[in-house]
């Protein structure tokens, strides 16, 4: 999966600390699949998320228990086309840092991802950009697309619903974290998707009129074009928390570093994540096979430990 030129081999220990509970098998089988795939690869309780980093060992057995879980293999065609273009919101880059990999070893393609906003990529669809799937942060930008007649499916299909969450760097002054940092009035930078382009901007918005928060937050917000970039913001220290997606706090890179707090589910509507596959793309089969492996109960009763909900 192209992401960078990381390899899969790195990608995957990034990736091998959400998998904790997962089944494990022989850590030999793991070793063995790694060595041979290190070819560059490439958005309620307000508990405070655990930070901290995991062993190499336990990233080996976690990573076997998602690749050698007992869901049966997808059937694989001989076909020339063995690459998939994938358009994918910003939050679901951790999420296919993990399944990517995982779904390339099954079926031998490759998958080749651009993130960036739903309303950016699904603009980019709506202009002709080459693309065999679009995974949307929301149901809005995947059915426009569908409303163009560029999709192959006639309505959007969901594949997971997404979590919100407030984020702040480990030390920060707003330690322990609660929601209840957003009404301080010493409050400082806080960063938060653009709500036009960015379906997590959008629940932010909602959530903090909702809770009655919008009149003290609004003036320090820094809007973000995506979701990933409003976690950058916060990372970086340009801005104190950010309101963003439960699997961008759950990625290594935020975890390791921040602490997050779950805002209550019932003060923003359901963040219905929903892919479409493009008529004109060019591997349509392989955006099926994508899409269906995403679905699958293999991905789907694991998805909360990327920071998503199932929709099965």
């Amino acid at each position: 999966m192209t992401l960078g030129y990381r390899t899969v081999k790195n990608t995957a220990a990034r990736a091998g600390q959400q998998l904790a509970t997962w089944p494990g098998v022989t850590r030999l089988a793991v070793e063995t699949w790694i060595t041979q795939t290190s070819n560059p690869a490439r958005d309620a309780g307000h508990k405070i998320a655990p930070a901290g980093a995991r062993s190499r060992r336990s990233f080996t057995a976690m990573l076997a228990a998602f690749l050698l879980t007992a869901a049966a293999p997808l059937a694989i065609h001989a076909q020339d086309n063995k690459v998939v273009t994938v358009s994918a919101a910003a939050d679901m880059e951790p999420v296919l840092q993990v399944v990517g990999p995982i779904f390339e070893q099954k079926t031998g393609l490759k998958l080749k991802v651009s993130f960036a906003s739903s309303a950016t990529l699904a603009q980019q669809i709506q202009n002709g950009a080459p693309a065999d799937i679009f995974f949307s942060a929301d149901f809005y930008f995947a059915e426009q697309v569908v409303a163009d007649g560029l999709t192959e499916t006639k309505s959007p299909i969901p594949y997971a619903k997404g979590l919100l969450v407030l984020w702040t760097r480990k030390g920060s002054r707003f330690s322990p974290l609660s929601i209840d940092a957003l009404s301080r009035k010493d409050l400082g930078p806080v960063a938060v998707a653009n709500p036009d382009r960015a379906p997590y901007g959008r629940s932010a918005v909602i959530v903090l009129k909702r809770m009655k928060l919008w009149d003290n937050v609004a003036p320090h917000i820094v809007q973000a074009e995506s979701v990933a970039q409003a976690g950058q913001f916060a990372l970086s220290g340009n801005a104190e928390l950010a309101m963003m997606s439960q699997t961008i706090a759950m990625s290594p890179a935020y975890r390791d570093k921040g602490t997050f707090v779950l805002f209550p589910f019932s003060q923003y509507p359901e963040i219905i994540q929903s892919a479409v596959i493009l008529k004109k793309g060019a591997n349509v089969e392989g955006a099926h096979k994508l899409l269906n492996f995403v679905l699958s109960d293999q991905v789907q009763q694991n998805l909360s430990k990327l920071g998503l909900q199932a929709v099965k």
